[in-house]
């Protein structure tokens, strides 16, 4: 007989139950979360890659739809990529056995750089996955002018 079942209070009923010895920790968070509680979900995961035309930022978002979601330029060329994934509702009868996915708020905030043409920014979604596009303003390379050598 163990005691670490028991000091965290044994819940097992049949002898093929897996004991979590978390269960009766008082903290939430991740799998451990109360149905219907709302977890942040700030470190939403963005891939940010440039190609020779554009900054090019994507953002998966399964669940979320596109009217939940804000993607906005501020001064400074700052980007903003932010949103709401609302909590499932919980019916009375239904009996949660495991909760993982996040819900609530988020936001993510990326400084641009200077070649960019922040006025010609686009944004797509498709199949859970955000695209914000950002063209790279055309560099101008300096006028060279060649000197003749007298002499």
């Amino acid at each position: 007989m163990s005691l670490i079942p028991r000091f965290f209070g044994s819940r097992r009923n049949n002898t093929f139950d897996l004991w979590d010895p978390f269960q009766d920790f008082p903290f939430t968070g991740g799998a451990l979360s109360v149905p219907g509680e709302t977890a942040s979900f700030a470190n939403t995961r963005i891939d940010w890659k440039e190609t020779p035309e554009a900054h090019v930022f994507k953002a998966d978002l399964p669940g979320v739809k596109k009217e939940e979601v804000k993607v906005e330029v501020e001064e400074g060329r700052v980007l903003q990529i932010s949103g709401d994934r609302r909590v499932e509702k919980e019916e009375k009868n239904d009996k949660w056995h495991r909760v993982e996915r996040c819900s609530g708020k988020f936001m993510r905030r990326f400084r641009l750089p200077e070649n960019v043409k922040v006025n010609e920014v686009k944004a797509t979604m498709e199949n859970g996955v955000l695209t914000v596009t950002v063209p790279k303003a055309e560099v101008k390379k300096p006028d060279v002018k060649a000197i003749d050598i007298s002499g």
